[in-house]
């Protein structure tokens, strides 16, 4: 093949990479700059942001999608609560005892910052009610009036026994009375008899007394017919006394209270409510015969409020973030207490959630946590759609609660959504769920890689900056920030981008401070990031280095010199936790003649993804439309990816698939000595595939292994030219002579470079030059054709009539 042809695909060193120099990070260290507060190359994102938390109208919740560790979280987090410090402080909410039906807590709504002194003064209340009651009712002046009430009763009562008294005396008969008994006792001169003694008489004396004391029985009841009306009246009249005493007592309480509250209808209500509800119950709450403490208790159960949430009164709206977002920790929940073995629960043990705690400012959740709980999403939906917050058990519409349980009133809901999550998952959620868009309609998507801006860098050195300063670590030298930004460009796969992956970088630059602290030097320097690089690369290298091992030991086939029909070398990339590394594999086709066609063995056996068998069907139609105009593509082949064991998925092998067919159709071999990756289209055309740099550094550490021998290198397309960020050993390799990469267009060219000659241009009539590799593969497939045409003629059955 003639050098000027392989020189015009090999790239020169410099297209193999963009390093950056310290001198464009005109600092001497990190701590000569400003600290950077923004998000690093996001600017949709960071408008679309603005967008959402401004809109006021309702169904403006904000999805964040993006990649993990792309600085997503801690900006919004950042960002809302800039913002919030700058909105109105909530309202406070306390919820407090309905006491006409305790199963449905009443909520009140207190200006922010007041209901910590809410809950206060009805405490001081409650110690003023322990200290008035019951002493109230040892007053002098309310012992008068109940004295002048039981006097009124007990003359009343006392004159109707008079009266049966004397008629009694008149008949020789004793009344006797206690607290609760009248009775009629025989006597016998001035005293009265016993059983004995009365038993004793004559028995017409008997009769006499039997008869008389009947008749006094019968006078009794009906001079007693209206002790139920006096027994009522009178407690009609101390029950009339009791509330005038208690209402008395209670004034100077509730007044300064109704006063100091008297512009909030809630508070007001429930201070009447208090002032009704004590009315019936002061004398079984605050009874001498029990304890203080037991008193306090009962009267704190009663009537203190329960804090659901509240605020400083200047502290901004709040911004929220539920790492655990359950539906109990989302909606709150209500708590329960055993007595002999029964639950009971109260509005005391209602326990507010996140949402309590954001309602009026921000709620920030993790979309993949958020879903994996049961019942939040649905409630979720239901709150931010009804502007109610309603604390409720999940469980209860199921049946699965056999206890008496609460019904708080509802809380109005005001508040931003913002979910935070995959793309995958936003794109899901848009096409499950149709209440979806509705309610989050501000989508903030960040981006993966950072386009390079004169800002840029300055951006990027005073992000790293902020961080050093933020963990604790050592400021960073010029040269260690142009390192940093090389690898960031390595992660983005691309010279003109830096990756927006800001937590790996961070990561790095964590572990690099570890080993410059070890060796005791001031600044972290480019050293101390390459040996973080390497140290990593060691740590997560065990199982690249075992493929390599078994390369080198001949248990994986790959040759890296030498020229085989049927064979070439493809590249592919393997994912093992957080690191990737590429791996050679042999690509192999066989060819014989019939009419199956080209079957890929990957997915016959079902380890082809779907991905990679379309690449093998548009290798068919680029073999049919290119070589097979004039007769059918009668053939059967196979391609296989050799000592491949597990699921191949992706395209970037098709071209060296068509490569390797089109050598076993020609009986033309290849050049083991290069690698070729590339996807192809139907018309031959090499396009770009992912993980280049990963792709050409595993194929030249096996060939570095074996030894270089300045013909090994790597096939690329040409578009994954502005992918390449190299490593320094094949940068150095490829100053040296010693490896090459080559970027090709179509897939002649990489036929060109594999067959070590030109694979022929078609003219005007689409044929190729005689004895061209292009040419040999027409020759056999024509040649297979009337093979197969000449077969079907011969078994084709002959007509008996003929002759």
């Amino acid at each position: 093949m003639p050098e000027s042809l392989v020189a015009g695909l090999r790239l020169a060193p410099d297209e193999l990479t963009r390093p950056f120099a310290p001198e464009q990070f005109p600092f001497k260290t990190t701590e000569d700059l400003e600290p950077f507060r923004g998000v690093l190359g996001q600017e949709r994102a960071v408008e679309a942001l603005q967008f959402g938390v401004a809109m006021p109208r309702p169904g403006y919740n904000v999805f964040v999608m993006g990649e993990p560790g792309t600085g997503r979280f801690s900006f919004v987090k950042r960002y809302l609560k800039a913002e919030a410090k700058r909105q109105a402080t909530p309202s406070d909410w306390v919820y407090v005892n309905h006491f006409d039906e305790p199963r449905e807590p009443r909520s009140i709504e207190l200006p922010a910052g007041t209901a910590a002194d809410f809950i206060a003064d009805v405490n001081h209340l409650v110690d003023n009610l322990l200290s008035t009651f019951p002493a109230v009712f040892e007053t002098p002046t309310y012992q008068q009036k109940k004295a002048v009430i039981d006097r009124a009763f007990n003359q009343r009562y006392d004159k109707a026994l008079d009266v049966i008294e004397r008629l009694s005396l008149e008949k020789g008969v004793a009344l006797y009375r206690d607290s609760s008994n009248i009775a009629f006792t025989p006597m016998s001169e001035g005293k009265a008899l016993d059983e004995a003694e009365f038993a004793q008489l004559p028995e017409a004396e008997r009769e006499r007394f039997h008869a008389d004391i009947a008749v006094l029985e019968e006078r009794l009841n009906e001079e007693l017919t209206g002790l139920p009306q006096w027994k009522r009246e009178s407690s009609n009249q101390l029950r009339q006394l009791n509330e005038e005493t208690i209402t008395l007592a209670l004034q100077p309480l509730l007044a300064p209270l109704s006063e100091k509250y008297a512009e909030n209808a809630g508070v007001c209500a429930y201070l009447q409510a208090v002032q009704v509800n004590l009315l019936k119950t002061v004398f079984d709450l605050l009874s001498d015969d029990k304890p203080d403490a037991h008193r306090r208790e009962l009267l704190e159960e009663q009537y203190c409020p329960s804090l659901i949430v509240g605020h400083h009164t200047d502290g901004g709206a709040p911004v929220v973030f539920e790492s655990h977002p359950t539906y109990d920790n989302l909606f709150g929940r209500i708590e329960y207490n055993t007595d002999q073995g029964a639950l009971y629960t109260s509005y005391r043990q209602l326990r507010p959630g996140a949402l309590h705690r954001a309602n009026g400012g921000f709620l920030v959740l993790e979309a993949e946590k958020m879903l994996g709980e049961p019942f939040v999403w649905e409630a979720l939906k239901r709150a931010l759609q009804s502007h109610k917050l309603k604390m409720e058990s999940p469980l209860g519409d199921l049946g699965r609660i056999a206890t008496v349980t609460l019904t708080p009133q509802t809380i109005p809901l005001q508040l931003k959504v913002v979910i935070i999550g995959s793309r995958q998952l936003y794109y899901a959620l848009q096409d499950a769920d149709p209440d979806f868009q509705e309610m989050f309609r501000v989508l903030v998507d960040f981006d993966e890689d950072i386009p390079l801006a004169e800002e840029s860098l300055e951006q990027f050195a005073q992000l790293l900056k902020t961080r050093t300063s933020e963990e604790g670590l050592a400021p960073l030298t010029s040269s260690a920030v142009a390192r940093l930004a090389t690898y960031s460009a390595r992660l983005a796969e691309h010279q003109g981008r830096l990756s927006a992956r800001i937590g790996d970088l961070f990561q790095l630059v964590s572990e690099a401070d570890f080993i410059r602290n070890l060796a005791g030097d001031g600044a972290t320097d480019a050293g101390h990031i390459e040996r973080a690089l390497k140290a990593k690369a060691t740590r997560t290298g065990r199982v690249s280095a075992r493929i390599i091992d078994d390369m080198l030991a001949g248990i994986i086939l790959i040759d890296t010199e030498g020229a085989a029909i049927g064979k070439c070398n493809g590249l592919t990339v393997l994912e093992v936790g957080d690191s990737a590394f590429g791996v050679p594999a042999r690509i192999s086709a066989t060819v014989y003649p019939g009419g199956s066609g080209i079957v890929d063995i990957e997915r016959e056996v079902n380890l082809g993804q779907p991905i990679h068998s379309k690449g093998v069907m548009i290798l068919t139609g680029f073999l049919g439309s290119r070589y097979a105009q004039e007769f059918p593509l009668e053939i059967s082949a196979s391609i296989a990816l050799e000592q491949s064991y597990g699921y191949v998925d992706g395209d970037s092998a098709s071209l060296g698939e068509v490569c390797t067919l089109i050598s076993a159709l020609s009986r033309t071999p290849l050049k083991q000595c290069f690698s070729i990756t590339g996807s192809i289209n139907q018309f031959g055309e090499v396009q770009a595939v992912g993980g280049v740099n990963e792709k050409i550094e595993g194929f030249f550490r096996l060939c570095e292994a074996r030894g270089l021998t300045g013909e090994q290198g790597a096939i690329i397309p040409y578009s994954n030219v502005a992918n390449l960020m190299l490593d320094e050993r094949v940068l150095q390799a490829v100053r040296a002579g010693l490896f090459h990469v080559y970027a090709v267009r179509h897939v002649d060219e990489a036929l060109s470079l594999l067959v070590g000659e030109p694979a022929g241009a078609a003219d005007e009539q689409g044929r190729f030059p005689a004895g061209s590799v292009n040419a040999r593969v027409v020759e056999r497939l024509r040649g297979i054709a009337e093979m197969g045409m000449q077969e079907a003629s011969e078994e084709k059955p002959q007509d008996p009539s003929a002759g």
